[in-house]
This record gives C-alpha cells, structure tokens and sequence, in this order.
C-alpha cells in the first residue's frame, strides 16, 4: 500500500490542486469550490474512474476535495491510470 501511495503523491506533486498530508489510504485533493470538485469528479467517471467529491457540510466552504482511495486491489497501473487523468483534467 504504502508503495501505491508514494506513487499517486509523486504523480500528483505538479498539479494546480493541493494533495492534503496524509499517510493513509485516504489521500485527500484539495480542489476549493464546489464546482470544480463536481467538475473533477465527473471528469474522472467519464474515464471510468470513480472518485468522490467531498463538499460542504461534509467539509469547511471553500475546501471542496476529491477523497482518493487506495485500496489492496489497486494495482500500480491503476494508480498511473488516475495520475495519467487528473493531468489531462488539469489541461
């Protein structure tokens, strides 16, 4: 697990979102508006991958974020899938 972490968080170092701290499974992109974090996470369905966004109440205004979830069932290439998207969304 903590193999597939340290990839998504090296994928993910130069997007213009914020990859909250975490160590975790749980690995929390920091998106800001509602909006964009609905957008995001559309944008991830449309290529297959489900990621949720997490909004207000759930989370402080202006902190909308995508809550990233690894799992044991996750393969490296799965990772790079996601890493590979949210670079293309990021365009």
């Amino acid at each position: 697990m903590q193999k597939l972490i340290a990839q998504l968080r090296a994928g993910l170092a130069d997007l213009p979102w914020t990859l909250m701290p975490s160590d975790t499974a749980i690995q929390p992109l920091l998106v800001g508006e509602n909006q964009a974090a609905l957008k995001l996470s559309e944008g991830l369905r449309e290529r297959g991958i489900w990621v949720a966004a997490i909004r207000p109440p759930t989370v402080p205004q202006g902190t909308a974020r995508l809550r990233i979830t690894l799992s044991a069932a996750h393969s490296e290439t799965d990772v790079q899938q996601l890493i590979g998207a949210l670079n293309e969304l990021a365009c």
